[in-house]
């Protein structure tokens, strides 16, 4: 009998996109070390058999991180961060399908001590950071640029629907590092650990959390306050247009990854799919529900109905920059041209990348660097061009 096709990368398990794009976010991680190639591609080979059974999915990413804990606890400090970094982030993939309630909180409770452990160990030069806001705090955390000067840029990073300040620290606070930019990956309202640990809902009007972002950061000595960057990926595509529309405060706004134009009928396509064919979409059928605190899939729809792209599109007066994948399956790439053409702003810029370049499937995942090379190249000319 001949073995059978190995599948692409990109399609971890061919006709089951559910799982395939939830793989694909996970192996995106790989070159920042929070995830171990060998380890999803033992994940990978026990769920291929398992693809019809509720519970598969968070059971064999729950049993490797369960392994790596357990080496850890036998190992040296650095070796055992590294090994926490990936448990942590293989719960937290596996807490993607589990309905919100008690069961999916104690695993984000678990992927967050697992995550938070490995990163003091690896990167001690983030700082977990408590962000004010309307009478309570946002979790963040602060990666600082080495070397800099006083007053240095920063960038303000807001997640998408399914990721985590966790990730974004490392894809892109590492490359802004670089680049001489502090980072603050923020999980506000409807993100990370904010959702799942502290019950708090996503709002249309985002600025809310991005005038708190800004105002923390303004208090800040090593930050200047005039060269602060707003940046969002995939669903906080939107969260960035919002902020740089309604917060004058932020220098430059970017969304990697346009949003979708039409949330709420994108919203009523994923309803209306994960009931015929629930393995056919990116998204869980209560993600959007659970994110924006509705009742129910109709109460969700009437929530996305606010999330105006246009409206706040039209108010965007500093520099923007847009980016998309040609090949994206999540939102697609027709709507990085809306959201251009859209913005008034007469400093914009759109970048399209294309399958032979790389960074051409959803959120650039596919080669997350190029995506924030492009967005680091971007911000640096920005700023310099500003200060002339």
């Amino acid at each position: 009998m001949s073995a059978a096709p190995v599948p692409s990368w990109t399609d971890h398990f061919p006709g089951n996109f559910l799982w395939s794009n939830a793989m694909l976010v996970c192996k995106g991680m790989a070159p920042y070390g929070a995830v171990a190639m060998r380890d999803i591609d033992r994940i990978g080979a026990r769920l291929a058999p398992r693809q019809g059974e509720a519970t598969a999915w968070a059971e064999e990413w729950t049993a490797e991180a369960e392994v790596l804990e357990a080496r850890a606890a036998e190992t040296g400090a650095e070796t055992a961060g590294h090994l926490l970094l990936r448990a942590g982030m293989y719960r937290f993939t596996g807490e993607r399908f589990v309905p919100p309630g008690a069961e999916k909180r104690a695993m984000g409770a678990a992927s967050y001590r697992s995550l938070h452990a490995g990163l003091r160990a690896r990167h001690p030069e983030i700082e977990f950071v408590e962000v004010p806001y309307e009478g309570t705090t946002l979790p963040a955390l602060f990666m600082k640029a080495p070397g800099v000067p006083d007053r240095a840029p920063c960038v303000v990073v807001f997640d998408g629907m399914d990721n985590c300040k966790e990730m974004s620290v490392l894809f892109a606070g590492l490359e802004f590092a670089r680049r001489g930019m502090h980072t603050l990956a923020i999980d506000g309202p409807g993100q990370g650990e904010t959702l799942r640990m502290r019950g708090m809902s996503a709002r249309h009007d985002y600025e809310a959390a991005g005038s708190a972002a800004f105002d923390y950061l303004a208090g800040r000595q090593d930050v200047d306050p005039a060269r602060v960057v707003v940046m969002g990926y995939s669903f906080g595509g939107y969260y960035a247009v919002r902020v740089a529309a309604f917060e004058p405060r932020y220098a430059a706004g970017v969304a990697l990854t346009a949003p979708h134009w039409d949330l709420a009928g994108f919203q009523r396509g994923v309803r209306d799919k994960a009931r015929a064919a629930g393995q056919t979409i990116a998204q869980s059928n209560f993600q959007f529900r659970w994110v924006v605190g509705a009742a129910d899939d109709d109460a969700a729809i009437a929530i996305a109905e606010r999330f105006d792209v246009a409206g706040a599109a039209a108010r965007v007066a500093c520099p923007f920059l847009v980016t998309h994948g040609a090949d994206d399956r999540v939102i697609p790439a027709a709507n990085a041209g809306k959201l251009h053409a859209a913005l008034v702003t007469p400093n914009k810029s759109l970048r399209i990348f294309t399958a032979e370049e790389g960074g051409a499937q959803h959120a650039h995942v596919d080669d997350r660097q190029i995506g924030i090379d492009h967005a680091a190249d971007w911000i640096t000319t920005t700023l310099q061009q500003a200060a002339r």
